[in-house]
Formats: structure tokens, C-alpha cells, sequence
């Protein structure tokens, strides 16, 4: 589902309608967290709403590291390959925020940046928050030096923690994307190890 630099961007769009329309989403209904590194600030965050539904997917759409909202039926979308997709549940307000944790993010204090992101947007406790991780690279293949070798998951456990979100509220997944090849992996296609460069994808929304 890798759609910049590539030769055929029609197929990651088509990939990346299967993926939702195969979670019985439609492109029509998401909203792409739109991803940049043509920054210096790694902690952009967004409120959508309706009025958001296709941007990124099915037409332009605004350059994000998270969003948020509190809109159902409106599915947040966001391609990976290593870093965290980190879901955001707010039962007590019916607010959602998928947000991207990567090493660039977490160096900027990320994790605990998207709670107070939701604490300002929508009045969210962060005890009460819910989180759930996708997969990610693991800190064997992908230590974060500046962070005393710790893996992303272990980084962003921590930044959340410290804004107020239980340790027991985290879910994780155990998949480690540098070992299991059923995931694309950035970080072992650029050492060589990965033949394919490319990505998988996180999608997440409120029903009614």
C-alpha cells in the first residue's frame, strides 16, 4: 500500500480500497493520515469530521502525524512499515485518534503529545484512555539509540504512561516486523534484507 516513489501508484489505491472494502469500509468514508517528513515538527494532530470523508484516499487531503474524531462510521487510515499505528479510545467521550509513533515522532515526546492532543480536543482522562499498538520493529533490528537501545513499543509505552494513560490500558501486538516477513519492514529492505519494500496498513473507526 505504498503509494509515494512509486513507478504505479493506481496499485497501491487499489490495494489500499481492497483493504478497506474488505473490512466493509469505503474509501468514501476514510480519511488518510497523511504522513511528511518535510518537517521539523513530528506531532501535527487533527481534529476530522465528516466533511474530511476520501481526503487522502479519494481526493487531496491535509498532512497529519495523528487524527482524531469523533465522528462513527468514519474510518482513520494510516500505511506502516515498522513504526507504531497507535489507536486511541475515549469511551467516555466517543472520541478516537490514530496516530503515528515512529522514531522521528518519539524523539519529539510523541506519545504523550497525542494524549494531551485528545485531553485539549475533547476533554479526554487519560486513565480512561484505551490504546492498542499494530505491529512493529522490535528493539533486536531496530534499537533506538537516543532512547538506551529501548524498541519503539517500549519508548511509546513510556511517553504514554507519563500523560497519564495505565500501563494495563496498552495493548500490544507481538508481531516484530523485522522478523516476520508476512509484514513489510523499511528498515530490513534498506539493509538489504527484504527483497520488496513496502506497506501494511492500520485502519480505525467508531460504529454506531
Amino acid at each position: 500500500m505504498k503509494r509515494s516513489n512509486t513507478l504505479h501508484p493506481h496499485i497501491a489505491d487499489e490495494n489500499r480500497r481492497k483493504f478497506l472494502e474488505m473490512n466493509n469500509v469505503s474509501p468514501e468514508k476514510s480519511v488518510l493520515v497523511q504522513l511528511s517528513y518535510n518537517s521539523d515538527d513530528f506531532c501535527r494532530y487533527d481534529v476530522v469530521d465528516a466533511l474530511a470523508t476520501g481526503e487522502g484516499i479519494t481526493r487531496d487531503g491535509r498532512v497529519a502525524d495523528g487524527l482524531a474524531t469523533q465522528t462513527k462510521n468514519l474510518a482513520l487510515f494510516l500505511p506502516l512499515a515498522d513504526c507504531i499505528g497507535a489507536v486511541l479510545y475515549d469511551s467516555d467521550y466517543q472520541a478516537l485518534m490514530l496516530s503515528h509513533l515512529g522514531r522521528h515522532n518519539l524523539e519529539q515526546n510523541g506519545g504523550q503529545k497525542s494524549v494531551e492532543f485528545m485531553r485539549q480536543a475533547f476533554g479526554t482522562n487519560p486513565a480512561r484512555l484505551e490504546v492498542y499498538f499494530s505491529p512493529s520493529a522490535g528493539a533486536e533490528n531496530y534499537p533506538l539509540f537516543d532512547f538506551d537501545n529501548k524498541s519503539l513499543a517500549e519508548v511509546a509505552i513510556n511517553q504514554l504512561c507519563a500523560g497519564g494513560v495505565r500501563r494495563e490500558n496498552i495493548k500490544l501486538s507481538p508481531v516484530d516486523t523485522t522478523t516476520n516477513e508476512n509484514y513489510f519492514s523499511h528498515s530490513e529492505y534498506k539493509k538489504g534484507h527484504r527483497k520488496t519494500d513496502g506497506r501494511f496498513a492500520i485502519m480505525a473507526m467508531m460504529q454506531d
